[in-house]
């Protein structure tokens, strides 16, 4: 999907476990650490076969008018109102190449977790390049960096399906992952369960959303997802896909 005044145009991503490991392993993921899985379903029973623990969520859910607007609805009340606070050390880019919302997922979920990734690898050089780094400072990066541009065109071609001719797509990856509360993260302090927020990373947004306390993060995600997606539209346009340990 397109963000708002976007600059240039990927292929977009297939969202696909086999994808989406392929491209964090030519990132420069440890494989030996996690990997992307699906999740099939938003019941308890289904949820259960998800290797745990889950690391982070992406979701490709199907754009409309209704969720164009909530959306900008919901970035003019933050803006204007404000919102629980964010953990300063999440990671978060803007989107403003479009049908990169793929790799800009990809991006909030890979560096949000606590994996580690091969020196000189894309990964390890993106992130050294982001430090102290804005959003949109970060965006500009990705934009003249070839790193991801090459890797998202690799992946890209190499799904289950054909790579359509028109690539305009009305579909759109987001990331949930969770983080603790500030100010609770100090070096050497434990944070305890209840201080732990859900946060969706989104690059079209006006920046990282908190959608409140999370106490198990698999099971939040889905209810939140049911009830705020799901639950707004008729199509079955949706893919949840989740990083964790290493399927044996």
């Amino acid at each position: 999907m397109s963000p708002d005044g976007n600059i240039g145009r990927w292929i977009p991503l297939e969202s696909n476990p086999e994808v989406l490991n392929e491209w964090a392993n030519k990132a420069g993921l440890v494989v030996s650490q996690a990997q992307f899985q699906d999740i099939y379903g938003l019941d308890s029973e289904l949820l259960a076969m998800v290797s745990q623990p889950v690391k982070a969520i992406i979701l490709l859910f199907p754009i409309s008018n209704e969720s164009e607007r909530r959306r900008k609805e919901e970035d003019a009340h933050i803006t204007a109102e404000g919102q629980h606070a964010i953990d300063p050390t999440v990671f978060y880019v803007k989107q403003t190449i479009s049908n990169a919302c793929g790799t800009i997922a990809l991006l909030h979920a890979l560096v949000n977790s606590d994996v580690t990734f091969a020196p000189e690898s894309a990964l390890a050089k993106f992130i050294d390049e982001c430090k102290d780094k804005s959003p949109e400072e970060r965006a500009k990066i990705l934009e003249t960096t070839p790193l991801f541009a090459d890797i998202h065109a690799e992946t890209a071609t190499s799904g289950q399906t054909s790579v359509p001719t028109n690539l305009h797509t009305d579909l759109h990856f987001t990331c949930f992952v969770q983080a603790p509360s500030p100010p609770s993260r100090e070096e050497g302090t434990p944070v305890a369960p209840g201080d732990m927020r859900l946060v969706e990373l989104d690059g079209r947004r006006v920046g990282p959303v908190d959608r409140g306390a999370c106490a198990d993060f698999l099971k939040d995600v889905a209810k939140f997802v049911k009830d705020n997606y799901v639950a707004h539209t008729a199509s079955m346009h949706f893919s949840m896909i989740a990083l964790g340990p290493p399927v044996s």
